[in-house]
């Protein structure tokens, strides 16, 4: 594995970093406040995409799952997977909007730490006074760990009440910093963060909405929705949530308060492995095949997914046979891999 440093120029941006050849180049371009349209981070979604244009790259191991045959024929690479073996230079993907976003490193206090879930903690985290974190609808923040390392959580707050910034952290078994933030974080605790970050963010218009999260990816499309039932202008929602029981849909509650106050709201949840859905707006089986039973046309939609990679590998297969087009689907996918460097 080489550490020799290469030179990487990142077009139509024009930058150009400097980049171990043993570290993802989307990682590089992350910490240099360059944020490339990414989701994942693993190599499943192919957010990353990007046309190599001169140079060469190698992955960890095969060709990244995200990526199919024919686009590596055609030049194309994952820049969270791709690592430089020479000095090159790749034409990434432009969102104007997400790319005015300053990204931010800054310190911040656990306000308060709220169980959700046996394994899902609501944790609310405060900056200093002098500070603040302009975001969008649907970003993530990175906390910044020992050894380099970070843990991505997506904002749950909307950008209008960011007094305090929202988080759903679920408990992964063998991850040290969630399993510290469920036994060893107290009220107080000194945190480093760094963000907003990503491109899976709300925006406007008058289509009808169908926004599917699967767990703890219901946290940003809390944040988009609260955007759009507060501050926005009304839009058609249909917002399904799958999980495996119950006791996952941990912010069940809320959403039915907001069916109460915003008749433009529809809510479906999904449950995996319930025996009974035990209310009329619960029903059983795959999130994603729920909605398509719903809905099989899907042409006049825009949808929202975040979740983990099975689940957004599902739609993104199932989808567009429905009708729906690549432009209005956005997508995050929740990986829950060992924290990247």
């Amino acid at each position: 594995m080489s550490t020799r440093d290469y030179s990487v120029r990142i077009d139509p941006h024009g930058r150009i970093l400097r980049v171990a050849g043993d570290r993802p180049i989307l990682d590089a371009a992350l910490a240099s406040g360059l944020n490339l349209p990414h989701s994942c981070k693993s190599g499943h979604c192919g957010s990353c995409r990007a046309r190599l244009k001169a140079g060469e790259i190698r992955y960890p191991g095969s060709r990244p799952l995200g990526l199919t045959e024919a686009e590596a024929q055609a030049g194309y690479v994952l820049l969270c997977q791709a690592r430089p073996a020479s000095d090159l230079t790749v034409e990434a993907r432009v969102i104007a909007r997400v790319s005015e976003v300053e990204i931010k490193t800054l310190p911040c206090r656990v306000e308060r730490l709220v169980p959700l879930a046996p394994d899902v903690m609501q944790v609310f985290l405060r900056l200093p006074a002098v500070e603040s974190l302009p975001f969008l609808p649907g970003q993530y923040l990175d906390f910044l760990v020992e050894d380099g390392r970070r843990r991505s959580f997506s904002i749950a707050s909307p950008p209008h009440d960011s007094g305090l910034l929202e988080l759903h952290v679920r408990k992964v078994s063998g991850g040290g910093f969630t399993e510290r933030l469920f036994g060893h974080v107290n009220t107080g605790a000194l945190l480093r963060i760094e963000g907003p970050m990503g491109q899976f963010i709300y925006r406007e218009g008058g289509t009808p909405l169908l926004m599917i999260a699967g767990g703890t990816g219901f946290a940003p499309l809390k944040s988009m929705l609260r955007h759009l039932l507060e501050r926005g202008p009304p839009r058609e929602v249909h917002l399904y949530w799958g999980a495996r029981q119950l006791q996952d849909l941990y912010e069940e509650p809320l959403v039915m308060e907001w069916l109460q106050r915003h008749p433009t709201l529809k809510f479906t949840a999904v449950l995996s492995e319930a025996t009974e859905p035990g209310a009329p707006h619960r029903r059983l089986g795959w999130v994603h095949e729920v909605v398509l039973q719903d809905y099989p046309r899907l042409e006049e939609f825009d949808v929202y997914a975040a979740g983990p990679p099975a689940l957004i590998e599902a739609i993104r297969a199932s989808f567009p046979a429905h009708g729906l087009s690549a432009e209005r689907l956005h997508f995050d996918s929740f990986d829950y891999a060992p924290p990247a460097r």
